[in-house]
């Protein structure tokens, strides 16, 4: 009898019916799963049965399956510990049942404080003309001090940062720096809410008082409240890791590295508790080594982002081809081969921030989620997964 090989099930986001790629163009893509929120539902409410089985029978209409959930947004209250905390951690949990209740297994979930992911540049144009996700540092510490004005934010920089950045601050017109605050705050794909200049302050006054130990703290504290409904419902937890990897305005970041996996796996062993490997969000921090990180944590890998960046030493980084950048794509998909057969388990990936590129340039697109660039990524990573297991099995 010929041994069953397991491949990574091929999913993409879709983010509802008002996404510009519409669920045909995600199954002509060549992919059999979705990945997908009830982003209209608001921050902190349940997810009832009958809204979760709206969005699954829409996507299974067009022969797809919903595969992921990404994500149920962690309450700000619930990272804090404070307010209604435990009120909306009760949802949460709910919610997880609802979800197994109709079938889905997998929730992709992040613990950053306030913003979800962040950048700079939505529309950073490569040498070849395609467009890209950029973060630049310059940019972020200008809006820092020189816009936001945070209190005590100076002390969080160098003087040749502060230094740059004024010069940055100083050469950007009214446009340009209208641009870069609605990049940072109004919210990116995903992201589930916005600010103004102001609200943003307010939120970021919530945290007074609460460093990396203490966030830490707090996501032990709602993995011990979350994880055993979970169980129950056998559902995998995938905590998606910061991105960027390192602190922002002066919030603390505790899921960057593999001490932070180590830390989170010892905390709340339970085999429900696990990540989202993006070799995008590790691979932007130099000391990831992500093929052994692969090995190291390959049994709590339940969701996979491929995509790849292209760092420097300023802390800048964009978006490269999903073959190319800082990341070792190719090994890191033969360690994730590994993984599923030693698993006997497909684990669903999605490839990750594509270009904008092609006729997608005439169009108007969610940044980082346009159709062709990700489908270029998605053939790419098909290419390398069948090759690797041509050559292997």
């Amino acid at each position: 009898m010929k041994k069953e090989i397991y491949k990574m099930e091929q999913t993409m986001r879709w983010y509802g019916s008002n996404d510009p790629v519409s669920l045909w163009d995600i199954r002509q893509a060549g992919a059999t799963g979705v990945v997908s929120a009830l982003h209209h539902i608001p921050n902190g409410e349940v997810w009832s049965r009958e809204e979760i089985k709206t969005r699954k029978n829409e996507i299974e209409a067009v022969g797809l399956n919903w595969s992921v959930v990404e994500s149920i947004p962690v309450h700000e209250n619930i990272k804090t510990r404070s307010g209604n905390f435990k009120v909306y951690i009760e949802n949460y949990k709910q919610s997880i049942q609802n979800l197994a209740a109709e079938g889905i297994h997998t929730v992709c979930y992040n613990f950053m404080p306030i913003l979800d992911w962040t950048r700079t540049n939505l529309f950073f144009e490569l040498p070849n003309k395609a467009k890209a996700l950029r973060f630049e540092k310059n940019a972020i510490v200008a809006f820092d001090v020189y816009i936001l004005k945070r209190p005590g934010s100076e002390s969080d920089y160098s003087d040749d940062e502060l230094s740059r950045a004024l010069q940055y601050f100083k050469n950007i017109s009214e446009g340009e720096k209208e641009e870069l605050i609605a990049n940072i705050l109004k919210g990116l794909p995903g992201s589930e809410i916005g600010f103004t200049l102001g609200q943003f302050q307010d939120a970021l006054d919530t945290y007074s008082g609460i460093g990396r130990k203490e966030l830490e703290e707090n996501l032990k504290l709602f993995l011990n409240n979350i994880v055993p409904t979970a169980e129950e419902n056998k559902v995998f937890l995938a905590i998606h890791p910061d991105d960027p990897p390192f602190d922002v305005f002066g919030l603390p970041r505790v899921m960057s590295t593999s001490r932070d996996i180590r830390r989170l796996i010892s905390g709340n062993p339970s085999a429900y508790n696990g990540i989202t490997f993006c070799t995008g969000s590790y691979g932007v921090l130099a000391e990831n080594d992500l093929p052994t990180m692969v090995k190291e944590f390959g049994d709590r890998i339940h969701f996979i982002h491929l995509r790849s960046t292209k760092r420097d030493d300023l802390g800048n980084f964009h978006e490269e081809n999903h073959l190319d950048g800082d990341v070792p794509m190719a090994s890191v998909i033969a360690e994730l081969i590994v993984v599923q057969q030693k698993r006997q388990k497909s684990l669903p990936m999605r490839p990750d921030h594509g270009h904008q590129m092609l006729d997608d340039l005439k169009k108007t697109t969610n940044p980082g989620y346009s159709a062709i660039g990700r489908l270029k990524g998605l053939a790419e990573i098909r290419g390398v997964e069948e090759g690797i297991l041509f050559c292997k099995y």
